[in-house]
């Protein structure tokens, strides 16, 4: 398993007893809705795989946790101030209040002026902003997704209303 496969939800503080229990300090919010089976733990630059056998959160950014095979305070302490990371999969879809711009992928565009452009069929990241790409009348149009252009979103609908610049689709079309 490699870092860019997983998200850091924390750190092992230290060992918690003498039975191998870990205090884990929780920096990942809605970590206890993720139903956890196992976590790797980051040693040295690798990701080292642990089951887990039970995990509890007392208070907020705290968790205790047990792993499959740490049953005593020997085995725990190598483990102490080592990060620990989830599988990508494992991370939370956002909710509707967390949309963003990347999310008008396969929203119609409409233009106040020439009406409906296409669905946006990618949307690229650069350094200054997001650009979209719609195929109207067979040529694919770039535009910038910005507060400038987009005049309104309906989610429920799918549509993005943009007001592109005078003369932008003309460098495409002709």
């Amino acid at each position: 398993m490699k870092i860019e496969d997983c998200f850091r939800i924390g750190t092992i503080l230290k060992p918690r007893g003498l039975k191998g229990e870990l205090q884990l300090y929780v920096d990942f919010e809605n970590l206890p809705d993720i139903d956890i089976t196992a976590i790797f733990v980051d040693m040295a630059g690798k990701l080292i795989p642990y089951f887990v056998e039970s995990i509890k959160y007392p208070q907020k950014n705290t968790a205790y946790i047990y792993l499959e095979d740490i049953d005593t305070i020997e085995k725990a302490t190598p483990l102490a101030k080592k990060d620990v990371y989830l599988n990508n999969k494992q991370k939370p879809k956002a909710k509707k209040a967390e949309f963003t711009l990347k999310d008008l992928l396969g929203f119609t565009a409409i233009d106040e002026n020439e009406g409906e452009l296409g669905k946006i069929s990618a949307i690229n990241e650069f350094p200054q902003q997001l650009i979209a790409t719609v195929t109207y009348k067979d040529c694919e149009v770039l535009f910038p997704l910005n507060e400038e252009i987009i005049k309104g979103i309906d989610v429920v609908k799918s549509i993005v209303f943009i007001d592109l610049p005078d003369g932008l689709l003309d460098i495409y079309l002709d």
